[in-house]
């Protein structure tokens, strides 16, 4: 049975509450739930303005047993804010405001709903930018990579999100307001409550407002690519370009194929070949670290080794940035099954592209290979027909088989994607059950009445219940 909302036309004004099915329905998928259709509709979208009305909401639907699952930009690939039982859809997209910037301290102040791409923006006019940005940036809100924990492709020299988040302003399920993190570039005071909430996905509270760490722009930026003869030549020269300590601020790899379908969707000319593209960031002597870089990659027969004027960069990185689209593009009979996302330690990197590669090749079925090669991080995408069964299957079981394999060799079945709906299967293969366990208490007590986000990344009870029975759709 739908639940209940219209109490919310009595706590906000009209134009912050719709019960229209356009509204509800352009809240029942993100970009991964509305290529399995997975998304369920919400009985109620709001759009909350302020930190006092994402309290009021969200006290009022905890009393009367609602969900509640917040939702921003839509970007997310594991439909990690689109609801799982219906209730209410809570859009922090109005909340977009950059508060302060305090570039003596290296920070801002910002709102959830603030997209990546506004924050670079108001920590340029003082010479500074925010580092770990995902490729995603400039259409993903804060609110969401905090959420999600995310990263990108500057995660190998910058780090993840979470390492430049130092405070957050948090609504808890029952409506109460907390603060967790400091805006000193230390503390050992309390818990370190912070760290919990980025990368919950929404389940333990609502992040309202959150203090990030800026970074001074480099006064030399630097990019170029390197063509490998093969495959297992690109990623074993990443692995020593790592090992060796490079200092390199992008490092990122495209197998022959993922070359192939970015010249077809872009109409450019890039080598049938694979390649790994670079940047270097720094204020003085880059010159001697790109002459590191290629002393590294020719022992490992680097084909050729290019640097790209300042003019040509964007072209270089348009390839890389492109690629989601570029696969889904490639072919209109296959489509992506799930989007592979296992990130795992350095010294196995080469080991799992091979491995993902091989199991294509022996299937006969079209998987291209890429991702944020510094840090480890594994993106393969296995081209479906879904028209076919056998096919289907066929493709599910390589998907998992990579997943399997990247947590078997010490890795992670999702490296910056999140949990949501499509990983949760893993998460106990992964972290054992008494761990889940833990985060299970975790959750409940934060959220007694599981009124934040149910339906994701646990995908049952210890007791093998779910944790909230969906409701009932027409």
């Amino acid at each position: 049975m739908p639940y209940d909302c219209e109490f919310l036309a009595t706590l906000l004004p009209d134009e912050q509450v719709s019960f229209s099915e356009g509204a509800r329905d352009s809240h029942a998928a993100d970009w991964g739930s509305e290529e399995r259709g997975t998304g369920v509709s919400p009985d109620a979208v709001v759009w909350t303005e302020s930190t006092e009305d994402v309290a009021t909401v969200l006290a009022a639907a905890d009393e009367r047993d609602i969900p509640v699952t917040p939702y921003a930009a839509g970007t997310g690939l594991e439909g990690n804010a689109v609801p799982a039982h219906g209730g209410i859809s809570l859009d922090l997209t109005r909340m977009d405001a950059v508060l302060e910037v305090r570039p003596d301290d290296f920070q801002v102040d910002v709102e959830p709903g603030v997209m990546g791409g506004a924050i670079d923006e108001a920590a340029s006019e003082h010479g500074l930018f925010f580092p770990p940005l995902p490729s995603s940036g400039d259409i993903s809100t804060i609110g969401g990579m905090i959420a999600n924990d995310a990263s990108g492709m500057q995660t190998v020299k910058y780090g993840e999100v979470a390492d430049w988040v130092r405070k957050l302003e948090v609504v808890l399920a029952d409506g109460s307001v907390i603060g967790a993190g400091s805006r000193a570039a230390k503390t050992s005071s309390g818990y370190n409550l912070k760290d919990l909430f980025i990368g919950s996905e929404g389940t333990l509270g609502v992040v309202t407002s959150a203090t990030l760490e800026l970074a001074g722009r480099p006064q030399q930026i630097r990019g170029g690519r390197a063509i490998f003869p093969t495959l297992d030549d690109a990623t074993a020269a990443v692995f020593d370009a790592v090992r060796s300590g490079v200092d390199v601020a992008k490092i990122e790899l495209i197998d022959a194929l993922s070359a192939a379908m970015a010249n077809d969707y872009l109409g450019t000319d890039l080598p049938d070949a694979p390649m790994v593209f670079l940047e270097f960031h720094a204020n003085h002597g880059i010159d001697a670290e790109i002459d590191f870089c290629r002393d590294v990659f020719e022992a490992h027969d680097v084909d050729r080794f290019e640097m790209a004027d300042e003019a040509d960069m964007a072209e270089l990185w348009a390839a890389r940035r492109e690629l989601a689209y570029a696969t889904i593009a490639y072919d209109p009979d296959l489509q992506p099954i799930h989007p592979g996302d296992v990130t795992v330690p350095i010294s196995e990197y080469p080991g799992v592209i091979s491995y993902a590669k091989r199991l294509a090749e022996e299937a006969d079925l079209l998987v291209p290979v890429f991702g944020h090669a510094g840090d480890g991080n594994v993106h393969y995408t296995v081209l479906t027909d879904f028209d076919d069964p056998e096919h289907v299957e066929q493709c599910e079981q390589l998907y998992a088989q990579v997943v399997e394999r990247a947590i078997a060799v010490g890795g992670t079945a999702t490296g910056e994607h999140g949990i949501g709906q499509g990983k949760r299967e893993y998460l106990v293969r992964e972290h054992g059950e008494e761990s889940v366990e833990a985060m299970r208490r975790l959750k409940w007590a934060f959220d007694p009445n599981d009124t934040l986000n149910p339906g994701k990344i646990f995908p049952e009870t210890a007791e093998g219940e779910r944790v909230r029975q969906p409701a009932s759709r027409p």
